[in-house]
């Protein structure tokens, strides 16, 4: 997995810093002045995701145009010195304050400072900056589009929590049968919130990356395996307080087994949940139990059943809403 995320950063850093040499040299050839400007501004340009870098260059458009009208007011009542730069960014910081154009400040002003070496603020130096602005937004854009995303480590992922999920499956069937596992500490829903957090993630990440498409598949599964998760949680508090084995103990223990065994995500569960059903009608039908700590045993089972029915639930909605995908 680090070898992976080592391999998408090598790859990213060779597209920005060449998105960023390309938007100098266009500079340079159209004989812009502080041509290099247009490389810092297609860097800071390039954000998380494609959304987000469109979103942002969109506001700091906005912002840059604001900005020009407040230096050139600013300049032209004072002169061309520090004092009027000064005066600019106390108006413009708190513009962008107004609007939520932050991320805007430091771009834009850099942008700005250049009329301070111009002395002047006529079609010529107003176009020079708003052509390095251009080009280093369109360079940022264009790298952004063309980033390496985590596809293949958020399936990772998601394989490495389903398997987690499996495996306390399988330990909460023998923890109902055998009180006295030694290692039975709920450790597993740990790494198991651990995993399933960083899927999310990046699956977040990856959707805000596409333009043309809205599929929500990976970020609804994930958000149907942390429900799953937390419905887990609650069934390991039940099998864990048990004391005895309830005659109904060793169907839940195989029907659990089972669950186990066939758990991957594109079960729809309908096995599993008819074959529950049937267990739970069993159980309804079981004699009473005599003793009282059978009796609350007896009643964390039912308890715990409820849980598993929830969690199956969870399950086949969720693939009865994606059967046709």
């Amino acid at each position: 997995m680090k070898q992976y995320i080592n391999k998408t950063k090598i790859l990213n850093t060779c597209k920005i810093g060449l998105a960023a040499i390309l938007a100098i040299l266009l500079a340079q050839v159209l004989q812009l002045t502080f041509a290099v400007s247009a490389g810092i501004v297609a860097i800071l340009s390039v954000a998380p995701t494609k959304k987000e870098t469109i979103k942002t260059a969109i506001g700091r458009f906005f912002a840059f145009l604001v900005a020009l009208v407040i230096a050139f007011g600013c300049f032209e009542l004072i002169g061309y010195g520090t004092e009027a730069f000064f005066l600019y960014l106390i108006l413009f910081i708190f513009v962008c304050q107004c609007f939520g154009w932050n991320h805007a400040m430091a771009m834009d002003s850099v942008l700005i400072s250049h009329f301070l070496s111009f002395q002047t603020m006529n079609v010529k130096t107003v176009g020079n900056e708003v052509l390095i602005f251009i080009i280093g937004v369109g360079f940022g854009i264009l790298a952004n589009l063309h980033l390496h995303k985590n596809t293949d480590y958020v399936e990772q992922m998601k394989t490495e929590t389903d398997q987690q999920i499996k495996l306390a499956l399988h330990r909460m069937s023998e923890r109902i049968l055998n009180q006295n596992l030694a290692d039975y500490d709920g450790s597993c829903f740990v790494k198991m919130e651990a995993s399933l957090q960083r899927a999310k993630n990046i699956a977040r990440e990856n959707f805000m990356n596409q333009f043309g498409s809205s599929d929500r598949w990976d970020i609804e599964y994930i958000a149907m395996r942390e429900r799953q998760i937390h419905v887990l949680s609650n069934m390991y508090q039940c099998v864990s307080t048990l004391h005895t084995r309830p005659i109904t103990a060793k169907r839940i223990s195989d029907f659990l087994e089972k669950m186990s065994c066939t758990y991957h995500r594109d079960n729809s569960v309908e096995e599993l949940l008819e074959d529950f059903y049937q267990i739970d009608e069993e159980m309804k039908k079981s004699p009473l139990p005599v003793k009282r700590e059978e009796f609350e045993d007896r009643a964390q089972l039912y308890t715990l059943m409820r849980q598993i029915e929830e969690f199956l639930l969870i399950k086949n909605e969720f693939a009865k809403k994606y059967s046709g995908k």
